[in-house]
C-alpha cells in the first residue's frame, strides 16, 4: 500500500496474510478404499501359462517396481510381463487379468457417501497406469474426489517425502489440517512426520477410523 505525505511515498511493511488453506482428507487406494487380490491374477494367469499360479508372479517383481514410478510404459509392461510367463492370449486379456483383482470396500465407501462435498477430498497411490484407469472408471466413489497423486505419474513414491511434498504443493494442502489414511506403517510414518493427522487403517479397524474422522471433522467445524 502507497502513503503519500509532504512529496514522500512511503510502502506499509504490512505482508497480506493469506486465508488458511480449507481442511482436507487424504486417503491411500489399495486396502483401504477398495481391496486387491494379487492371488486371483495369479490363479488366472497360471491357466494360460506353464508356470503354477504359486510362483507366476514372481516373474514380475523386477518389473513391478519401475513400472510403478514410470520407467516402464503400460505397453512395455504388457509385452514384457507375456513374454517373461509365455502367456497365451492377447494384450488386452493380459491386461484384464492384471487388473481385476479389485474389489468394494462397502463400509468405506458408505463413509465417502456420507462425507462427499463437505470437503475436499484426495488420493495418493502407489500405482500404474493400467491399475488407476481400472479402478477410477470401476468404482462410483472415486467420483467424490477432486484429484490424485500418483506414483508413476510423479516418478516418486511413498514411503518417501517426495511425493507427499508435490501432493501438498499440487493441491496446496495444511498438512496440520489434513487427514490422511493409510494400511502401510512406514508411509504413515512419513506423513506424520511431516505434520499430517494420521489414521493406520486396516478393514477391521474402520469403526474406529469413522469414530476419529467424526471427532476431527468436528473440530474443524464441519458436520
Amino acid at each position: 500500500m502507497e502513503m503519500i505525505s509532504s512529496g514522500v511515498v512511503h510502502f506499509s511493511r504490512h505482508k497480506q496474510v493469506m486465508p488458511p488453506s480449507p481442511p482436507a482428507l487424504l486417503f491411500d487406494v489399495g486396502k483401504v478404499l477398495i481391496d486387491f487380490d494379487f492371488d486371483i491374477a495369479a490363479r488366472r494367469l497360471a491357466e494360460r501359462c506353464d508356470h503354477p499360479a504359486e510362483t507366476v508372479l514372481t516373474l514380475f517383481d523386477d518389473i513391478k517396481g519401475p513400472y510403478e514410478i514410470g520407467d516402464v510404459s503400460d505397453a512395455e509392461f504388457v509385452r514384457l510381463g507375456m513374454q517373461r510367463i509365455g502367456f497365451r492370449g492377447t494384450p488386452a486379456e493380459f491386461a484384464a487379468i492384471w487388473c481385476e483383482i479389485f474389489t468394494q470396500n462397502e463400509a468405506m465407501k458408505s463413509s465417502l457417501d456420507a462425507l462427499a462435498g463437505k470437503l475436499p477430498m484426495y488420493l495418493l497411490s502407489n500405482t500404474n497406469e493400467l491399475h488407476k484407469n481400472y479402478f477410477l472408471r470401476e468404482f462410483a466413489p472415486f467420483g467424490h474426489f477432486q484429484d490424485g497423486v500418483y506414483s508413476h505419474l510423479a516418478r516418486c513414491a511413498k514411503p518417501g517425502e517426495e511425493i507427499f511434498r508435490l501432493t501438498i504443493e499440487k493441491f496446496g494442502l495444511e498438512p496440520a489440517r489434513t487427514f490422511y489414511i493409510d494400511d502401510l506403517e512406514p508411509n504413515i510414518a512419513t506423513a506424520r512426520r511431516l505434520g499430517f493427522r494420521t489414521f493406520h487403517y486396516s478393514f477391521v479397524k474402520h469403526d474406529r477410523l469413522q469414530a476419529e474422522l467424526d471427532e476431527w471433522l468436528a473440530g474443524q467445524g464441519i458436520g
